[in-house]
């Protein structure tokens, strides 16, 4: 049953990757490529928590909170930050990068994150149907978890709002608040509020609810390697370069930690 769910996953976020694509070409604008994934990814795995909808238990309404209440959150800050402003450094790469390619090249950078969701889902869908009747305390415990994680991401997406919105800091860095710590902050968090589900749904005794780990380490995987640091940093090296470069010297990359001090 969890692997027909997770089919299911993967062939309804094909189709809203493919219209991802489609619109981002359109709109001469990849960006969207994140929000439509953002809320396709919320909208269906909320849904899939809630499935079936005959008898829905405490813990799959309390799942399908954290997937709304992480899209709504993440989804209502990229949109207004993608639609209407210049697209973002990472599309413009590849832009360049793929040249008269482009169109076909970003069919293959934006559907492989239809899988991405199909795997992320297996840690809700496990997390949602714990056989355990009624919620106790490891539920109360990822509650906290998500929570942290939210406030986290948002007064770090907050930060630097009001970093970039005031003229005095063009052509800086920031380092203040959770940036003083993380150079991403906002996806260490964001990372986090994933760890939520196998705090639900890892039972030791259960083999197949190891695959609850899915989430946090395939986000880990793409925020740390693959779409998210690499090619920000990337950017942030050729428009800031040697002011970027002393702050990475002195500032943890992704886990926030005590800032290194700066060379006398």
């Amino acid at each position: 049953m969890l692997f027909q769910w997770g089919l299911g996953v993967l062939a309804a976020m094909t189709v809203v990757m493919v219209a991802a694509w489609a619109f981002g070409l359109w709109r001469r604008n990849g960006g969207w490529t994140d929000v439509f994934w953002t809320w396709g990814t919320g909208a269906i795995l909320t849904a899939a928590a809630l499935w079936p909808l005959a008898d829905v238990q405490p813990r799959q309404w309390l799942v399908a909170a954290f997937m709304a209440i992480w899209a709504l959150r993440l989804g209502l800050y990229l949109t207004p930050r993608v639609s209407g402003h210049p697209e973002d450094a990472r599309y413009a790469a590849f832009r360049d990068q793929f040249g008269a390619r482009y169109p076909i090249n970003m069919l293959w950078v934006t559907l492989p994150q239809a899988p991405a969701t199909a795997l992320l889902g297996l840690s809700v869908i496990l997390a949602a149907h714990r056989s355990q009747p009624g919620l106790d305390a490891r539920d109360v415990a990822a509650a906290a978890l998500f929570g942290l994680a939210l406030v986290g991401e948002a007064a770090a997406d907050g930060q630097m709002k009001r970093f970039r919105g005031d003229p005095a800091n063009r052509g800086r860095v920031i380092e203040t608040g959770l940036w003083a710590w993380s150079r991403h902050p906002n996806y260490f968090f964001q990372w986090l509020g994933w760890c939520a589900y196998p705090v639900i749904a890892l039972d030791p005794a259960r083999p197949v609810t190891w695959l609850s780990l899915t989430a946090p380490v395939v986000m880990f995987g793409l925020l740390r390697y693959v779409s998210g640091v690499p090619p920000l940093e990337e950017a942030m090296l050729k428009s800031r370069g040697d002011l970027f470069r002393d702050y990475q010297k002195r500032v943890s990359v992704f886990f926030p930690l005590p800032p290194k001090r700066a060379p006398e």
